[in-house]
């Protein structure tokens, strides 16, 4: 399990709670252990994991119809199945381990709704009357009515925001995947711009970039890639724009690995960058080399944000304004801290921050540095292999 267990006890404990619900797929993923595919490609589909404050085994809770992945995935604890769904079985087979786990998995009982398989995991696990941190943003309106309806003794509190709390500080599993996707995708990067060439289009550029992080084993995710005017779009997406010289390539770039995000961005010059490009990427620069130095546990994640603008603007773009310069990362792109001016956080050990200080001016470029950092005990690790300095490539 990539749980970290001892702060889930802490926050349940901190806020008496007698268990979590996990609703939300990156929350039942790292609760649970278990991907259930149909909660990442649509919405809808309930999955939930419970997780007892007294009970070191969760309870996933999931559609008949996703057994084999729980077979495969074989994530332990306790499951409980949903809804209707047929598997044969050759009786002259002999089984895989994981066919066998199906087997056993479709032998118990079926339960008609998720709702019901999760009140009475909650009943028996529990108690009907206990006190629930329910991660709010997963389950559909109706479904946590009837869970109201059907453990009406029970209180439920509003708990993303403590889930967030718990997965702010990884384990280190996470952070190894974390690292791995953070090189995924800088050796991504640098393959596509190895790859640039005079009327190469935006799409084919990110054809490369996508099928590089494919053959690392990781999964794309963002993909905006932009050249010229069109990297001042700050969600630009691959169009069909050719590069030409003098163009400015803007990188804002990330994947899954193990279902671990990266979040980077790099900037190259296609042929020699004007004196602006260069001045602007290079206070950019700074305000990201000023987090490298300063980030450490117990900094005001406030002051952090103050730091990295402040050192933007002294260093060549005055009027720099951002709403935050970085956010923290794991199994969401997303997670705390968000590295703004009104946090009230604190950096710990074992947070993965990104960092970041885009610009944006229509008619001119976008520009931008973004570096994944781990906070260490004393200070900070760099994530990157290679820092986010300007690079210019060859015409």
């Amino acid at each position: 399990m990539l749980l970290n267990a001892s702060r889930a006890a802490t926050i349940m404990q901190d806020n008496g709670l007698d268990a979590l619900i996990a609703t939300t797929p990156e929350n039942v993923l790292y609760l649970g252990g278990y991907w259930a595919m149909s909660q990442w490609v649509r919405r809808g589909p309930q999955a939930y994991v419970l997780y007892g404050r007294s009970k070191a085994e969760p309870c996933i809770i999931t559609s008949t119809s996703l057994l084999d992945l729980v077979a495969d995935q074989n994530p332990g604890g306790e499951v409980r199945r949903f809804s209707y769904f047929r598997t044969d079985v050759d009786p002259a087979a002999t089984l895989s381990a994981e066919d066998q786990r199906q087997v056993a998995l479709f032998s118990q009982p079926e339960y008609k709704g998720p709702v019901e398989a999760l009140a009475a995991a909650i009943t028996e696990s529990v108690g009907a009357s206990a006190r629930l941190g329910i991660d709010e943003l997963g389950i559909t309106p109706q479904a946590m009515e009837e869970l109201a309806q059907r453990l009406p003794q029970a209180t439920f509190v509003r708990s993303f925001k403590l889930f967030e709390a718990i997965r702010a500080i990884k384990m280190p599993e996470e952070i190894t995947r974390l690292r791995k996707a953070s090189s995924i995708t800088e050796q991504s990067i640098n393959r596509a711009m190895e790859a640039a060439s005079e009327g190469m289009t935006e799409l084919e550029m990110a054809r490369v970039f996508h099928s590089t992080t494919t053959s690392l084993d990781g999964v794309p995710v963002t993909g905006c890639i932009g050249f010229g005017d069109r990297s001042a779009m700050s969600n630009v997406q691959p169009s069909s724009r050719p590069l030409r010289r003098g163009d400015i390539i803007r990188f804002d770039v990330g994947c899954r690995y193990k279902h671990y995000r990266s979040d980077i961005s790099r900037i190259a010059s296609f042929g020699e960058p004007t004196a602006k490009v260069r001045d602007y990427h290079n206070a950019l620069w700074l305000g990201v080399q000023r987090a490298h130095e300063i980030a450490k546990p117990g900094l005001r994640v406030a002051t952090l944000f103050k730091e990295v603008v402040d050192t933007v603007r002294r260093n060549g773009i005055p009027h720099y304004e951002r709403s935050h310069v970085g956010h923290g990362i794991g199994i969401d792109g997303y997670d705390p801290p968000n590295i703004a001016a009104d946090s009230g956080d604190l950096l710990q050990e074992n947070m993965v921050i990104c960092v970041e200080t885009p610009y944006y001016e229509l008619g001119f470029a976008g520009l931008q540095v973004e570096d994944m950092i781990l906070i260490t005990r004393d200070g900070s690790e760099s994530l990157m292999a290679r820092d986010g300095r300007l690079r210019v490539l060859p015409t």
